[in-house]
């Protein structure tokens, strides 16, 4: 019995890897949400698809283990990095009374790879990813990391940084970092990152970034005091001899 737990990336086809598309083409049932679904329409053709909005995430990998256990060929897709935020964790989870199952992880691009490209290269020295959503994750716990990793100088990588009803998030946060971190450090954003001419990019300071009109389709990258721009691109200095 065979389930894959498939990261689909940013989203393009170009930044698909090839094992996940063979694995996806070999499956008889493709599990996801809804919007991730619509990333692959060339890919489940004539597949058996199983979807759901937000909040559907155990449903979903319920499903997957049952289709699994009745003997097809399963899928569970995530955009990103199928074990960064998404589903691999879970399916190991509800899988864990099913040994039988042989599920497998093929990774994907995660968000923050993703937007620190199209920025530059602020990633090259030590980073941390941390989530603003605080569904499943108290932001008592989130507030904890964000001063620690901020007090440390570490690059910071947002994932949800703000939505309808977490208006204010991203302000907290860069409030947070502003208790170590000066008011001109170098920050940018992603929306959409590679998906077309949706994708937009900006960089800014800590203090400009506060104000930043940012939504779940955007990633945010705090720099350290290593970071700087260099020839309009976000950039993070590791320390080599030039």
């Amino acid at each position: 019995m065979k389930l894959y737990a498939i990261g689909l990336g940013p989203g393009d086809k170009d930044y698909l890897a090839p094992k996940a598309q063979k694995a996806i083409q070999e499956c008889d049932v493709v599990v996801g949400y809804t919007g991730y679904i619509s990333l692959i329409p060339g890919l489940i053709h004539g597949k058996e698809v199983i979807s759901t909005g937000m909040m559907g995430e155990a449903q979903r990998c319920e499903s997957a283990i049952s289709e699994a256990l009745n003997g097809k060929q399963v899928c569970v897709v995530s955009s990103g990095d199928a074990g960064i935020y998404g589903m691999a964790g879970l399916l190991y989870q509800l899988g864990e009374n099913h040994p039988e199952i042989d599920i497998e992880v093929i990774p994907g691009i995660t968000a923050a790879t993703s937007a620190a490209s199209i920025l530059g290269s602020p990633l090259t020295n030590d980073f941390a990813v941390i989530s603003l959503s605080d569904l499943l994750t108290p932001w008592g716990v989130i507030e904890k990391r964000l001063d620690a990793c901020a007090a440390a100088d570490m690059v910071i990588c947002l994932y949800n940084p703000q939505s309808k009803k977490r208006s204010d998030y991203l302000q907290r946060a860069c409030s947070i970092a502003l208790r170590h971190k000066p008011l001109d450090t170098k920050c940018g954003y992603v929306r959409n990152a590679f998906r077309g001419s949706d994708t937009y990019s900006h960089i800014c300071t800590l203090e400009e970034l506060a104000e930043a009109n940012v939504d779940m389709f955007t990633t945010v990258i705090m720099g350290n005091s290593c970071t700087k721009i260099i020839n309009g691109k976000l950039v993070t200095t590791r320390g080599y001899k030039i």
